[in-house]
């Protein structure tokens, strides 16, 4: 970036946009890092107040070949949003259109509504809005878009991809684009809505989001089960699918992670049962569906659990979830720092990659706790270690170099909601083949030939190993 060209067209963009363009260094610090936690200071922020606006910041970009970060919430946990070569950050925050259409069951929102707030408002209409990420308190629509969000709901109702009807926005040049309307039905042309989705800000702007939205569920069963071991309790997993047991959430905790969670509380998750394996179980529907799905479960689990326990109210039922919830911040126990790796395998390879986190355990000496989705094989699989010790953090390093390897192996894919960013970049040539990498290489000099909108990411090389991570505290901290 020519520092010259970037004054003139910050000037520029001043008297077109007056009062959206900081400069200060509280407001570049606060854009220069996300979730992940490196640091890279922009040299403006333009905080815009209309999707318009977005479409004048980026034909100047383009002019005077800017770099150009888009920032949502800033939840990231890969590094999407660090601005890290420098230019401006464009924070989509205020873009908070919400329209909601209860008689064709669809939204209109702009990029940057909260997750959880449009989950609230499109319920309080009977209508169900399904991507949950564990960030939808913070998170925006236009970061789930970007990273195809999913969340816990997922095994039974899809990631964001599956609710997006239509976007709008604007292309690197500043021409706006409609890709997709709302509409349930819509076959005109190249599907370029979807190569948006999950494309980390790298081919466009998105700043309106057209959204399908689905009838809120009458009813809903909570329950937990533990198990002796990890294999058991993933075994039971692919049998309750056989069984046919369809639930909206199914999650997996190891031993690590109770342990973890047990010595944080203080509390014995299961009496008897210390140290267990877990599964915590959803199911919603009709009230019938959930109580003949309760049923075939419960026969399932007969002989393969250890122990179970049932929520028979709705404050039971969050009793039981908060033992998922306090597993990340309890995990810090053990170390000041996780690496935090959103893998995905085959449903039947899952006990197999467990065995291989404990076996990593052992090899590099550090804590390996997993937790994750366990009804779409998507596991969390955590590596912690102290910052401060470069041994630990060179254990950690080549840990996650050998769990992609064999995530890949066992034919499943190095990140299934967190995307990209930076911090998987090291291992996009395990997951894809040169051929492959160009033809995304390729899309990208398409739409983006200058290469100004979120570069650095995804093709580059990049090791977060090189660089201080920031010790700041965040607004989703659990700690």
């Amino acid at each position: 970036m020519n520092s010259k060209n970037e004054r003139i067209a910050a000037r520029k963009l001043e008297l077109k946009l007056p009062g959206r363009v900081q400069s200060d260094m509280d407001n570049r610090f606060r854009a220069s890092l996300d979730n992940l936690r490196l640091s890279f200071l922009p040299e403006r922020v333009i905080r815009v107040q209309s999707p318009e606006e977005v479409g004048v910041v980026l034909k100047l970009a383009h002019t005077y070949a800017i770099p150009v970060t888009t920032r949502g919430a800033g939840s990231s946990a890969t590094g999407s949003a660090v601005p890290v070569k420098g230019g401006w950050v464009l924070d989509l925050a205020d873009l908070k259109r919400m329209e909601i259409n209860r008689v064709a069951r669809m939204a209109t929102v702009g990029a940057g509504v909260v997750t959880a707030e449009l989950q609230a408002a499109v319920e309080a209409l009977g209508l169900f809005f399904p991507p949950d990420p564990s960030s939808k308190k913070y998170s925006t629509i236009g970061g789930n878009v970007a990273c195809n969000a999913g969340g816990m709901r997922c095994v039974k109702y899809g990631v964001t991809r599956d609710y997006v009807l239509g976007l709008e926005g604007y292309l690197a040049n500043g021409k706006a684009f409609t890709f997709g309307l709302p509409l349930k039905k819509y076959v005109s042309g190249l599907n370029l809505r979807d190569l948006l989705i999950g494309s980390e800000g790298t081919l466009g702007v998105i700043t309106t989001i057209h959204l399908k939205l689905i009838p809120k569920p009458a009813k809903r069963w909570t329950g937990m089960f533990a198990f002796k071991s990890e294999a058991a309790a993933l075994r039971a997993v692919v049998g309750l699918f056989k069984a046919g047991v369809s639930p909206s959430i199914l999650e997996f905790l190891d031993r690590q992670s109770v342990d973890c969670a047990e010595r944080y509380t203080g509390k014995v998750i299961f009496e008897g049962q210390p140290g267990s394996s877990i599964l915590l179980i959803e199911l919603d529907g009709r009230v019938d569906e959930v109580r003949e799905q309760r049923q075939r479960l419960l026969e399932c689990m007969e002989g393969r659990a250890a122990a179970q326990r049932e929520a028979r109210t709705e404050a039971q039922a969050e009793k039981l979830w908060q033992v998922r919830r306090t597993c990340s911040q309890s995990m810090f126990s053990i170390a000041d720092t996780k690496l935090n790796e959103d893998v995905v395998v085959p449903l039947e390879k899952q006990a197999e990659l467990i065995r291989y986190t404990i076996a990593l355990k052992k090899e590099i000496g550090l804590a390996t706790p997993t937790f994750g989705h366990a009804g779409d094989g998507n596991l969390h699989v955590h590596i912690m270690y102290n910052r401060a010790s470069k041994s630990d953090a060179k254990k950690a390093k080549a840990g996650i170099k050998k769990l992609m390897q064999k995530v890949v192996d066992l034919g499943g894919v190095i990140t299934g909601e967190h995307g990209i960013g930076l911090a998987k970049i090291p291992f996009m040539g395990m997951q894809h083949s040169k051929a492959e990498i160009a033809a995304m290489r390729a899309v990208k000099d398409a739409l983006d030939p200058q290469g100004i909108l979120n570069p650095g990411k995804i093709f580059e090389c990049f090791e977060i190993w090189d660089h201080e991570l920031v010790d700041v505290k965040l607004p989703w901290d659990h700690r």
